[in-house]
């Protein structure tokens, strides 16, 4: 799944929208640490009111909002898995009974309360529905337009939503002028917060994969492994941060601890020209260990061979043909993504800037050194330019 497919169905997420329709919605409510279904409701979801419209979609689109694999994961289903998921969910999404659907779906649930106790009142809301999306791109010049040919994919998304207590508050009653002490008891939906939830069936080169499912979470590089594998049935994915620290380790292995920024910022640089360079390809670029040889090569990291690389994957992840995911292995490159902390200060740089910044030792010291072009202004201050480092070497900046 590419992150503008998920891109154009959290589009699809809004009020009137003509490429979308939303026909049920069920909200199940369960009581925290208790194993049971407190109360359910289905309805017909145009029959909603619209003020609850508008929250449900706002839920829905924040569900969806987010990185792959960083809070979008898309998962292959388990191939033995017993009563699997799978198999319900396909069953929901081509029944036309709502009756069936809806019945089904407490199945779902009943999977989500075994062997959990949720700490919170939780409520837990599916929709069935679909979206369409053009077959051609728009041609402004020609009398039709991408609407004309519509391809159209059923989907069921669930999200999970903790609840929280009002707070005690003080009001002034206008009637009876008066100041009341107001408890309110009935606890708070957070729709706008959802902690995990699916979106099925997951989308591949524009088509509905029943063999997939996008899961979402609602914490960055924190799916619910519990969720994942005994609700959905699903094959676990390495999120971006597991896989960033995979690529961390098996550059150490093969290069060392210790790297200057120039060569760590030469890093970043060639991965990232391999992203940019396969944008429009049909899956995401991968990194294998010829690749990762070619790139530490490029880099001028010394003495990096074909064996010792085979070696250091071998030794990290135990498969010499493991393949990382290049969106995964680096900062955001455009961004202030990268953090150098000291007990002095903290410094926030971008990777395609690193090669301007430098650790050198002055006078016995260890000082970070960063070439700029202009003056630096502290609180309105412009500082002055002090002359003690002329006999360190300058970065680097080719």
């Amino acid at each position: 799944m590419k992150k503008k497919e998920v891109a154009h169905i959290r589009k699809q997420f809004k009020l009137d929208h003509d490429l979308l329709s939303i026909y049920d919605i069920l909200n199940v409510y369960i009581m925290k640490e208790t194993d049971e279904i407190y109360h359910w409701e289905r309805h017909p979801f145009e029959l909603v009111d619209r003020e609850k419209q508008e929250l449900y979609m706002g839920n829905f689109k924040k569900l969806l909002t987010g990185e792959l694999d960083h809070k979008l994961f898309e998962l292959k289903f388990q191939d033995e898995a017993e009563e699997p998921t799978s198999v319900l969910l396909h069953q929901a999404l081509v029944t036309g009974d709502p009756e069936e659907w809806q019945d089904l779906m407490l199945l779902l649930v009943q999977k989500m309360l075994a062997d959990t106790k949720y700490e919170k009142d939780t409520v837990v809301t599916f929709v069935r529905g679909q979206y369409f999306q053009p077959t051609k791109s728009r041609n402004e010049e020609a009398e039709e337009t991408g609407k004309d040919e519509l391809f159209a994919h059923p989907f069921i998304l669930c999200s999970v939503n903790s609840t929280e207590q009002q707070r005690k508050t003080l009001l002034f009653d206008y009637v009876e002028r008066e100041f009341r002490y107001n408890v309110n008891v009935d606890p708070i939906i957070k729709l706008s917060t959802p902690e995990q939830g699916f979106f099925y069936p997951s989308v591949t080169d524009g088509y509905s994969d029943v063999n997939r499912v996008l899961y979402c979470t609602g914490k960055s590089n924190d799916p619910n492994p519990h969720f994942i594998s005994e609700v959905l049935n699903a094959e676990r994915s390495v999120t971006a941060m597991e896989e960033r620290a995979i690529f961390e380790e098996i550059v150490k292995e093969v290069a060392g601890e210790q790297l200057d920024a120039a060569t760590i910022a030469h890093v970043y640089e060639e991965i990232h020209e391999v992203i940019e360079s396969n944008q429009d390809a049909e899956e995401p670029p991968r990194l294998d260990y010829t690749d990762v040889e070619r790139v530490l090569t490029a880099s001028g990291v010394d003495n990096v061979t074909t064996e010792i690389v085979e070696r250091a994957f071998e030794t990290i992840v135990d498969d010499k043909y493991y393949e990382l995911k290049a969106d995964s292995v680096i900062p955001k490159f455009t961004s202030k993504s990268i953090k150098i902390n000291t007990k002095v200060a903290t410094i926030s740089i971008s990777p395609q800037d690193l090669r301007y910044i430098k650790q050198v030792n002055y006078q016995g010291k260890r000082c970070i050194m960063i070439e700029v072009d202009e003056d630096a202004v502290i609180e309105g201050f412009t500082l002055a330019t002090e002359n003690l480092l002329e006999s360190v070497e300058r970065p680097d900046i080719s």
